[in-house]
């Protein structure tokens, strides 16, 4: 399983947040809410926040094995 939760701690430490994402980046709110439930999500969304965050994937996403 994919999970985002390295995201947000990328997004503290450049000072960017949800809002900005949303209003300047044009990241959509449905796309916001996805990410925080760690859904699929589209490779060109995973580059465009690389590119607004300007790091790499492993900066923002990681595999973990499901617990079932």
């Amino acid at each position: 399983m994919i999970i985002f939760d390295k995201l947000w701690i990328t997004m503290e430490k450049k000072g960017v947040t949800t809002y900005q994402l949303r209003e300047k980046c044009g990241i959509d709110s449905k796309t916001v809410r996805r990410l925080k439930a760690n859904d699929n999500m589209e490779t060109k969304t995973i580059n465009k926040l690389c590119t607004i965050l300007e790091c790499r994937v492993e900066d923002i996403m990681e595999f973990v094995e499901d617990k079932e």
